[in-house]
């Protein structure tokens, strides 16, 4: 069965084909602005009205923090004087977009549909973080082209040994730990066989959910670390790597969970022995009607060495990597958005540390693949953690590029020491990141003062909290790993 249904399905024909499967549940799925999804459950007997009308959601959803409390006093006067619609837990519509109708693979006759946020009146929720993708695609739509992305997904999978505080009521707490975890292969032995026949059995199952939701999965590898893997995913358009990730974060989770094991997209889980992860996004601008590849040299530029970025991208390409440079730091918070993912920023990690791109180098913030004449040619950003949320990730891409191509930016010359240079260095914690953020005009006038004041106060309630906390370990454990 073809689960994927065209963005032209009528509502009518979702209820036939539900009816026609057997379908007794469909999940009505919303991605909140951490990048985890939320649902309401309906039975058939409610899907028609919700899916001509959409169903109603309280919007203090959109105000939380990591750990669900409500960053807002929205009971409070004045409490959301900048947030029209948003007073006393008022209700957003969820709008479902039937394109991403899906059969869940994993629980029987159970199907998903992903929504967007509205208020009542029918205006889309600026705060939606779908919404937010969808405005920078359409900037660059402008200009006639079209965002192509490769994702590269380092994650953590255990096995569950004994549930602990999440599922014993006498250990529950706000928000909860997580479960009493082993390792599915002890690391410290990259890409090897051994270690991947040891885990056969839970990528198998990361394997059959992501194909069964016809998710464009192309290989899952052992990373370094203990219990830590890769999953490789083909070229999409942006919209739609967005969508992939969302849903594949979820659904491993939970196809996993049911067979005994554990799957934390965190950057670091809270354990002595570990290796960062990271989330490498593979980028390239092509023509929206030819799908030609933009930054795709045909010859190197005259009189150019092989540090020069137009070596091997066009000009566009450097003037969009230039851009990308200049905003890393603004652009911080959405690529790294928890306390913990700054934890990876670390010397010979792997992981960048400096306003730097290299030519294939896997220690620069950007690494240029593909050689000239090449269709493959492309920009992979280094910066983020697989627990970003993937619209905000991109989206911040897609401005910072602009800026360049706008202004024609020139990069500098690529490093062959990426921990070893003079240049300007990332953000080492969520609060310089925020800080970052509220000084780079471009992405603030991009963005929206408005959505840059919001995304600052739900990070900011984070970050009282953890400064607050007695046990850092121990909040990061609650915060990230027991969710993300």
């Amino acid at each position: 069965m073809n689960n994927h249904f065209q963005s032209k399905l009528t509502a009518s024909a979702c209820l036939e084909k539900i009816a026609n499967e057997g379908i007794d549940q469909v999940r009505f799925a919303w991605c909140d602005i951490h990048g985890i999804t939320r649902c309401k459950t309906l039975t058939p007997r409610a899907l028609k009205a919700a899916l001509e009308k959409g169903i109603g959601m309280v919007s203090t959803l959109l105000l939380k923090d990591t750990s669900d409390r409500t960053a807002y006093k929205v009971f409070e006067s004045g409490g959301v004087d900048d947030l029209p619609g948003f007073g006393q837990g008022s209700n957003v519509i969820l709008q479902p977009d039937l394109s991403t109708f899906k059969v869940l693979p994993w629980s029987p006759k159970t199907a998903w549909i992903q929504c967007q946020a509205y208020f009542p009146d029918g205006h889309l929720v600026p705060f939606d973080s779908k919404s937010v993708l969808q405005h920078a695609i359409n900037e660059l739509s402008k200009l006639n082209m079209q965002l192509m992305c490769g994702l590269e997904i380092e994650f953590h999978i255990y096995r569950i040994k004994t549930p602990s505080g999440n599922t014993n009521p006498a250990l529950a707490q706000w928000p909860s730990v997580g479960p009493e975890v082993e390792l599915i292969h002890p690391g410290y032995n990259l890409l090897s066989e051994a270690w991947t026949d040891m885990a056969h059995e839970p990528l198998s199952i990361v394997q059959e959910t992501a194909e069964g939701l016809s998710l464009p999965l192309t290989s899952l590898e052992i990373e370094f670390g203990p219990s830590q893997v890769e999953a490789v995913f083909e070229v999409t358009d942006a919209m739609t790597a967005a969508n992939n990730m969302v849903l594949f974060r979820s659904a491993v989770r939970q196809a996993l969970m049911r067979h005994g094991y554990y799957a934390s997209f965190v950057c670091r889980p809270p354990f002595k022995q570990i290796m960062s992860s990271g989330w490498h996004l593979h980028q390239s601008l092509v023509d929206a009607k030819t799908h030609v590849n933009l930054f795709k040299r045909e010859s190197p530029l005259e009189g150019v060495g092989p540090q020069h970025a137009q070596k091997t991208l066009s000009a566009l390409g450097e003037h969009y990597l230039a851009g990308l440079l200049a905003h890393a730091r603004g652009t911080s918070v959405f690529c790294t958005p928890t306390i913990n993912g700054y934890e990876r920023y670390a010397p010979n990690a792997l992981a960048p540390q400096s306003l730097v791109w290299g030519r294939d180098n896997r220690g620069a913030l950007l690494r240029v693949i593909g050689e000239c004449n090449d269709e493959g040619t492309r920009i992979e950003n280094r910066q983020g953690e697989p627990a970003a949320n993937p619209y905000l990730y991109m989206a911040s891409q897609i401005y910072a590029g602009l800026d360049g191509i706008s202004r024609q930016l020139t990069a500098p010359l690529a490093t062959d020491s990426p921990y070893q240079n003079d240049s300007e260095k990332l953000p080492s914690t969520l609060g310089e990141a925020l800080e970052a953020l509220a000084k780079d005009k471009h992405l603030v006038k991009t963005m929206g003062q408005e959505f840059v004041n919001y995304i600052t106060t739900l990070k900011r309630s984070e970050l009282r909290r953890y400064e607050e906390a007695s046990d850092k370990l121990l909040f990061q454990s609650c915060e990230y790993f027991s969710r993300i």
